[in-house]
């Protein structure tokens, strides 16, 4: 099988291997042991493999090079024109040559790719819609857009657009799905301290405006107040790092607050395994990773009501769902501190049900997708 993936997501080259995002690389490679050849039309960008990325494990890649863009306003779209009839004949041709297309959405070059797949109606085709179906939800046009089109069964046929959550009215294209992280293999029961000592809250995700991780912080500020012995560890980068540094320092939260930068996937892991809570004050999401990354050992999740999280969460009954009001919140999860039984019910809740979502069971259902 010819597969071929249309992506926005940013790669780099290291001698004859292609590296990017770990999380991205890591489900793609799993949906790569049932292909013979794979096509990837995607940015490359120049620089080192950092500590979050990972490479394609398949040795028949054929990567196809096209230019980042965006149109986020009028001088980005202007300047994306010149580039869309290259990028459209390298998509065109790439779809045209595959026995079977998977589009990453949403993104620019997802955006690009719905539009160019209705050309291929009789080719398979797969849709992996990483961001917020929610119908209800306010998002970017481009968004929309994306979703109307590959909704629209007279525009998309012959495919199966995986989407995370349950939504009414939806055509037979969609089929709701999963991600995964963790395997069988390393399915365990991670005890946790008692909320009589140290009190470990965990944040994941990139420090930029979307995931909120300033809100975080706060909250951590607030429970300061009542008891010394909260920390809150954050890991990842972004622009809003300098914003964070500045915050803890005029707040003197530094012995309670530590940013750890980037760290790999087995850092990461001892971090929830070590932490109470894990926290995303999200204003956007699709299956956010690490709320279930963070459940699958036993942290109880504090997350904003964006997507499918509120089922995650069991609306409440697996953790606590932010109201993004500081005052409500910190209610809500002293609720949770000061009843200890209430903390491991909900710990034990969170965890049997993100165990049932390992790379097993992730694999089984991409195989079904790809193997008639």
């Amino acid at each position: 099988m010819k597969f071929t993936i249309i992506t926005h997501v940013n790669h780099v080259q290291d001698s004859n291997q292609y590296f990017g995002y770990a999380p991205y690389i890591r489900e793609m490679n799993i949906w790569l042991k049932y292909v013979d050849e794979v096509t990837i039309v995607a940015p490359l960008i120049k620089r080192n493999p950092s500590v979050i990325d990972i490479d394609y494990q398949h040795d028949k890649i054929n990567f196809i090079k096209v230019p980042n863009f965006n149109i986020t306003n009028f001088k980005s779209i202007t300047a994306s024109l010149f580039k869309f009839p290259v990028l459209c004949l390298k998509i065109f041709c790439a779809m045209k040559s595959a026995d079977h297309i998977h589009l990453r959405c949403p993104g620019n070059m997802g955006l690009l790719g719905t539009f160019i797949q209705i050309f291929f109606p009789h080719k398979t085709k797969t849709a992996k819609y990483a961001g917020n179906w929610d119908p209800k939800s306010k998002q970017p046009w481009t968004y929309n857009l994306q979703k109307y089109i590959l909704n629209n069964t007279f525009l998309t046929k012959n495919m199966q657009v995986l989407v995370y959550g349950v939504w009414e009215n939806q055509s037979k294209n969609i089929k709701s799905f999963f991600t995964a992280t963790y395997s069988e293999s390393e399915k365990k029961i991670i005890k946790k301290t008692s909320l009589n000592s140290e009190i470990h809250f965990v944040f994941v995700g990139s420090l930029v405006l979307g995931k909120n991780p300033l809100y975080a912080v706060k909250l951590i500020e607030e429970l300061i107040k009542k008891t010394s012995k909260v920390t809150l560890e954050l890991y990842g980068e972004g622009p809003e790092r300098p914003v964070l540094e500045s915050y803890i320092q005029e707040n003197q939260l530094e012995n309670h607050v530590i940013l750890k930068g980037n760290q790999n996937q087995d850092v990461v892991k001892t971090a929830y395994q070590k932490s109470h809570f894990v926290i995303l004050p999200s204003k956007s999401e699709g299956w956010p990773k690490a709320i279930a990354e963070g459940m699958f050992w036993g942290c109880v999740p504090i997350a904003s009501k964006v997507s499918c999280v509120p089922f995650m969460l069991d609306h409440n009954n697996r953790g606590v769902l932010l109201e993004m009001d500081l005052e409500k919140d910190i209610i809500q999860i002293e609720k949770v501190l000061d009843d200890e039984k209430k903390f491991f019910s909900k710990s034990e809740l969170a965890r049997n049900w993100s165990q049932q979502y390992t790379t097993d069971v992730f694999e089984l259902e991409i195989k079904k997708l790809l193997i008639k």
